[in-house]
């Protein structure tokens, strides 16, 4: 059952619920851009380069 259905069958509509504020939305924006920047930007270069790292220990470990 989705979730429209659920407030119609109780009743309720939106206009009890209220809209959310243009505040939130612009808040919620910045943080999910803030996050993907992190991860894309910062954690992805780390982790890549922590699996090269990796990779070439266990290439010169394999030569010995």
């Amino acid at each position: 059952m989705s979730g429209r259905s659920v407030w119609r069958s109780e009743g309720r509509s939106i206009d009890e619920k209220g809209w959310v504020p243009l505040r939130y939305w612009a808040l919620w924006s910045v943080g999910l851009s803030i996050a993907l920047m992190l991860f894309f930007v910062v954690l992805t270069p780390v982790w890549i380069g922590l699996r090269v790292a990796a990779w070439v220990a266990e290439f010169r470990a394999r030569r010995r």
